[in-house]
Parts: C-alpha cells; structure tokens; sequence
C-alpha cells in the first residue's frame, strides 16, 4: 500500500486592531479608492489621446508610402551635361562623323589646355611651331669622314615625292586577328610577307592575288617583328610574345625555334617573358632580339644558336620596343623601350649602361630607326604624339632637331604606330604613319595615312580610300618599287600612284579578294570573344562597314584558300 502522506494548507492568520483604528483606516481607505479612480479616468483619457495620434500617424505613413509606390513623372533637362567632366554648358563625344572633346581637358592632339582637338593649330598646320635646325659643324672626324664620302652623294635638289594614293589590290579578312607586322621580300618585289596577333605567318602574291599562303604553326602568340636573313633570302626571323625567335622557311612553312625564353611554360606574368624588338646585323653576321625585361639576345646566323649572355639594355623590368643596326655602320645599335628612353649603343663593346648617347622622351616610345641611306639620322615615334629627328647622329643629341605633332596615340586593341623611312627618297625626308583620329570626308569617318616630310614638318599628303573605314596602323613602303603596303584590322591592302596622264575614263576593276570568314565557335564560360576590330562599334556599324568592304570588292572571288 502506498504511503500516505499529508496534505499542508496555508496557515490562516488573523490580526486584531482597535475599532478607532478600523474607522480611520476605512476613512483613509475610501479617500484612496476616490483618487485611484480620479487618476484612472485621466490615464484612461491619456491613453485614448494617444491611440487616436498613432492612428493619425499609421494613416499617414500608409498614404506616403503609397504616394512613394505611385510613378513619378520624368523631367528631361534639355541643358548640355558632358560626359567626361559632368559639367553643363558643352558635349563631348562623335557628333557624325567627328570627335570632339571636352573644352576643360588639355587638348587630345598636342596635351597642351586651352583648346580643344578641332581648333588646335597643329591640326590645322601639322608643321606649325615647327623650325628647321640650322646646320652644325662638329668639327668632329666622322663627320668629316661623313661629308666627304657620302654627303656628296645625296643630291642638293630634293626630287617631288612620289606618293602611292590609290587602292591597287587588297585581301579582305586575310588574316584571323589583327595585323601586327609586314615585311617585303628582299629580292622578289611581289611577295608581302605579314604577321597577326595569333602569331601566324602570311605570304602574299600581290600580283596573283589569290596567290596567299598563312602558316599557323610558326607561333603561338603575337607575332611582333619579322626580318629576312642575311645569308638565305627564303627564310624569314619572326620575334614573338611567346618568348621565342623562329626561323621559317616560307616555301614549305617549316620553322624551328632557335631562342625559348620560356622554357618551363607559363609560370605567371612576373616571370614571362615576351620578345619585341628584332633586327639582322649583316656584316656581323648575328641576328638581335629583345625582351619585355630590358634584355638584348644576340644569335649567330650561320649556327643559329645564342652567343654570350644576355644584356640589360633598357631600365630593369621595362619592355624593349624595338631595336635598329645602323646601315652604313654595322657597329652602332638604336633601342627604344618604354621606360621613355631610346639609345644609341656601340656593339664592340656592349655592356649594361654603356650606351653611347640616351635621347629622352616623355613617354612609351614605339619605335626608332636610323636613316636607309646614310644612317645619320634618327626617326623615332612616342606616344605623347610626337615624332621627334635627329638631324645627325655626329652632333649634340641632348635635344632633337624637330619635334612633330601628329595623332598616333592608340588605344590598347591597336597595333603600335610607328612612323616609317621612305627607303626610296635620296633626301631621307618622307616618313609615312597612319593618324588615329578620324577626319570627315563626306559625312564618313575615314582615318588617313599620312604622308610627312620631317625636314619641315609639313603633310605632304593623306591617302584613304571611302571604303577603308578601319584604322591603319601597320604601314610599309616597298624599298625598290613605289607601292605601300598598309594593315588594316584583319585585312591587306597595296597602294600605287595614281596615273595622272589618263583622261576622264573608265576605272579598272580592281583586284580585291574576300576571304570567307570561319564559323564562330559557341562561346564557354570564361571564353573572352575578341573580334580584334580596330573600331569599337556595334552590331550595325559593323553590317555598315561589311557593306563598304563589299562595295570596294569590285571582283570578288569567293574562295577559301588554306594554308600550304
């Protein structure tokens, strides 16, 4: 049986007082009853006050956020807002065919303020503020060596120049992505040699126009220079940013690489190294090469191996853009880079720092050549727009002879401008460089290639063609016949003069072949689709320009050619 267990209830306690007590405290108590209820009332009211404000201010927050859901109308300000400063007053931008810029930026052309690109007398007169340097006499031994013997050879009366102004044939689309580099055969005046930022190699007949031929096996990245060699005229040198140099038969398209800078692969970019600059020393027998770290290679051509170690030519870690061997004296050496510096070197006795003269600049400069002829002169391009020469090599070089204002400052899906000797002209004056900013020429935006004559800076002429409507970046004049060869985005075209002793009469057909472009592959995720077009524009701008390369596709064949 369970435990039973007992049940506790509360204790009662009971209190007595005295009856006087007991009334008083009743008395007391009832005065308290009457103020409680006083006070109740007034909470009461208090709180009814404040019920009816709450629901005052829920109405009110209820019709705010329903005038807040509500459409607001659109106000258009008919005020002018630039969109480069956000100021009012001006516009900035293409207005047709034609770029301005902002009036409170320095100037796009010349990057002096207090004028815009449109009104900037250097685009007006391209050779203003330019003065011819008066003669120096060094009384320097070379340079008496120089007046001597080759001075009397270049003529006192300067011949007309012969400017090629007309399309004579092209290849639309000839190559995969942009055009990077071209180069003339040495000895056969109708082969054109190019190279494309996919590091492909093209060989063009020009004269048989569907006679081309585009090597894909030769790089692996862009193709940055390319030079024949000195010995075999059938093989070609190509400097690549995969960080090697190739040596490539053009007949069969076998290459071999003779330099690897990258040889355990790609390691990140602090350590990858890219190949610009390229040139072929003949009388030393030994083909130069250099890198994005400020490094000069030198090869010998008859074993096609490197000899000696690398030199640090340029500023630790700077790219070295291009490399030039002087004509007349093998000896000397001009390298440009992007450390703001191009510099003259004496090869017999080449060692970091020892360079014979350093011309300074103010920006990246693109490249620099000594003269064809005499090799006393020094052309180099910069991206500050300024072609700047040196009258002679022999002389002071602290400060060049004639600073050129000229549009060439690229955007980075653009090949680098460089401004390019005429090898024909015996007075070593004409230069051709194509202009980056575009022109209206009847409503259209055409970038022209000019033609400059940088003993006085003025423009001889500016050739384009209404159906061009890229940029021409790569140019090249043909070293024996009066042809240019120009690279327009993925395609090729040749210049010739125009016959000024025809009449009035039929225009030829002109040679012009389209290369049937690949089908695009369905892009993945992380794919990057680079079409490599050198004008940024959209789906119709591009279905424009289409239609104006099909219009100058006079004879069109459409064929696919593939590679040998």
């Amino acid at each position: 049986m369970a435990p039973q267990t007992r049940r506790m209830s509360a204790p009662k306690i009971l209190v007595e007082r005295d009856s006087d007590s007991d009334n008083e405290s009743s008395s007391s108590s009832d005065e308290e009853n009457e103020e409680e209820t006083v006070a109740d009332e007034a909470a009461d009211e208090e709180e009814e006050a404040g019920d009816v404000e709450a629901a005052a201010a829920a109405e009110e927050e209820v019709e705010a956020e329903a005038k807040k859901k509500e459409k607001s109308h659109i106000t258009i300000s008919l005020k002018k807002v630039c969109k480069v400063c956000k100021r009012t007053g001006h516009q900035a931008g293409f207005q047709g065919a034609t770029y301005i810029d902002c009036p409170m930026k320095p100037c796009f052309l010349c990057k002096f303020p207090g004028h815009t690109t449109m009104t900037c007398p250097h685009r007006v007169s391209m050779e203003h503020g330019v003065h011819p340097a008066p003669p120096r006499n060094t009384r320097h031994s070379v340079h008496y060596v120089f007046n001597r013997q080759i001075k009397p050879n270049v003529p006192v009366i300067k011949p007309a120049y012969i400017i090629p102004d007309e399309v004579d044939c092209g290849v639309i689309r000839y190559h995969s992505r942009r055009v990077t580099c071209l180069e003339f055969h040495p000895t056969n005046n109708n082969i054109l040699l190019s190279g494309d930022k996919k590091g492909q190699l093209g060989i063009w007949d020009f004269h048989e126009v569907s006679e081309k031929t585009v090597y894909g096996n030769v790089h692996s990245c862009i193709l940055n220079n390319m030079r024949f060699g000195s010995v075999n005229n059938g093989t070609v040198y190509a400097a690549s940013s995969d960080g090697t140099v190739s040596y490539t038969d053009i007949e069969t398209g076998i290459s071999e690489p003779l330099i690897n800078l990258n040889p355990d692969g790609w390691q990140g970019p602090s350590s990858w190294r890219m190949l610009y600059g390229l040139d072929v020393n003949a009388e030393k027998g030994i083909v130069l090469a250099a890198d994005s770290f400020g490094f000069l290679y030198m090869l010998d051509a008859r074993t096609n191996s490197q000899t000696g170690e690398s030199i640090r030519i340029h500023k630790k870690g700077s790219k070295v853009t291009g490399i030039h061997c002087n004509p007349v004296h093998p000896e000397l050496l001009l390298s440009c880079g992007n450390d703001h510096f191009a510099r003259i070197w004496d090869i017999r006795r080449l060692e970091s720092g020892s360079s014979l003269y350093d011309l300074q600049h103010r920006r990246v400069v693109n490249s620099a050549y000594f003269s064809p002829l005499t090799g006393s002169k020094i052309l180099t391009t910069a991206q500050d727009n300024r072609i700047r020469v040196w009258d002679s090599i022999f002389g002071t070089l602290d400060s060049p002879s004639r600073e050129i204002v000229h549009s060439h400052d690229f955007n980075r899906h653009l090949t680098p401008f460089r401004a390019e000797w005429d090898p024909k002209d015996p007075s070593e004056s004409l230069v051709v460089i194509g202009r980056y900013i575009s022109e209206n020429y009847n409503g259209v935006a055409l970038h022209p290639i000019d033609f400059i004559d940088v003993s006085t800076g003025q423009l001889v002429a500016e050739v384009m063609d209404p159906n061009i409507t890229t940029i021409s970046p790569v140019n090249k004049l043909h070293p024996r016949v009066d042809l240019l060869a120009s690279g327009s985005s993925r395609s090729l075209y040749i210049w010739k003069p125009k016959d000024k002793s025809q009449v009035v009469q039929e225009k030829e057909e002109k040679r012009i072949l389209t290369c049937m472009q690949a089908k695009k592959k369905p892009k993945g995720k992380g794919e990057s689709d680079d079409s490599d077009d050198d004008i940024c524009s959209s789906k119709g701008k591009k279905q424009k320009r289409d239609e104006s390369l099909s219009k100058l596709a006079l004879k069109v064949k459409q064929k696919t050619f593939k590679g040998r």
